[in-house]
């Protein structure tokens, strides 16, 4: 029996893999769209998955600019080059909006893009993959109109009950226990069906309004970290930056990665909001433990909580991907990096309202 040296055993089968990998591998992908774009933005690649979901034929896209697949206000308010320099900068970013296929229809589309470097670091263009997610986001709609129905029918009854058990209390004693029992229970009802109402208008993006996203900013932090915040948290830049959103889903989505870095780290939290180029920006940055390099690809997918997680701290990896949902949903980005050992750092960039509601 001949014997072979180990460093060479791990490589043998990864070869053997790529030489069996057809060159046009990526043409036969169906389910994904592969776009391969030039440091431009330009089409130079189109698979089978992109002619399926999108519409075009290769021969119809080669050479055209990719933000032909962005609606006309994202166009406006140059979203496509924008994600392309955060792909530059950051190596790649996620989106989820809608898109438009070539028959004018629009469809519900997480997108990532990854920059494509030579050997020398500089960039030679990108790779973008697209999943096509209308169906799903079809279902979820179809799910929060039934929530919207279920809360507000629940709504109408146990406010009525609330009623009669007043009117039952002006022929019994104050002190009565069961009518006190019975009460308890029933504005606890209230509540419950209040709240489910406030969280499926949040969900639904009803109730959009004019803020100012240091506003915002400062409601997540007394949310997360009411007691604790002037010791913990360290304000930097707080520009009265206004947006046009949901301001409660906002905040919520600012909590989140609040409360990550608040679970992750012990020292001190910065945040900052600042305008940029792209719009308005809120940043939060601790100096935890960070995220694993390998981990930063896919962290904000549903259920993805990293390999530095604390099995037993509770947590279900929902966090990141509400945050992404929200931002997604209010036409903007979010970046993070991070350094191991030396901690983490999320931007969320938002349209500013005036470029919004134009």
């Amino acid at each position: 029996m001949t014997s072979t040296s180990p460093d060479h055993e791990p490589t043998r089968p990864l070869m053997s893999i790529r030489r069996s990998i057809p060159q046009d591998w990526d043409e036969q992908v169906d389910l994904f769209a592969i776009v391969k774009l030039d440091s431009g933005g330009f089409v130079r690649g189109w698979n089978l998955g992109a002619e399926r979901i999108k519409g075009y034929s290769e021969d119809d896209i080669l050479g055209s600019h990719f933000s032909r697949f962005y609606r006309e206000e994202d166009r406006r308010r140059g979203k496509p080059d924008q994600l392309l320099a955060a792909a530059q900068r950051d190596g790649h970013v996620e989106d989820t909006g809608w898109r438009v296929r070539r028959d004018g229809s629009e469809f519900w589309a997480r997108v990532t893009i990854s920059a494509i470097r030579n050997e020398h670091g500089q960039v030679r263009g990108f790779v973008k993959i697209v999943r096509d997610l209308t169906a799903e986001k079809q279902a979820a709609d179809e799910r929060l109109a039934l929530q919207r129905t279920f809360a507000h029918d629940l709504l109408s009854p146990v406010t009525a009950l609330r009623g009669y058990l007043d009117l039952i209390g002006e022929e019994l004693p104050p002190d009565h226990r069961l009518l006190h029992l019975a009460g308890e229970a029933s504005d606890h009802l209230i509540a419950m069906a209040q709240a489910l109402m406030a969280e499926v208008d949040t969900a639904g993006q009803r109730g959009r309004s004019r803020a100012s996203l240091d506003f915002i900013a400062r409601g997540a932090v007394s949310l997360v970290l009411p007691g604790d915040a002037p010791g913990r948290v360290v304000f930097g830049q707080m520009d009265a930056v206004t947006v046009w959103g949901d301001v409660l889903g906002l905040r919520r989505a600012i909590a989140n990665v609040l409360e990550n870095a608040a679970k992750y780290s012990d020292d001190l939290i910065e945040i900052e909001a600042f305008e940029t180029d792209e719009g308005a920006a809120i940043r939060v940055r601790d100096h935890g433990r960070g995220i694993h390099p390998e981990d930063l690809a896919s962290i904000t997918h549903e259920g993805n909580r990293g390999r530095f997680a604390d099995p037993g701290d509770g947590g279900r990896g929902i966090g990141l991907a509400s945050v992404q949902r929200i931002v997604s949903e209010h036409g903007g980005t979010l970046r993070i990096t991070s350094v191991l050992g030396e901690g983490t750092s999320v931007t969320i960039t938002l349209p500013r309202a005036d470029d919004e509601r134009d």
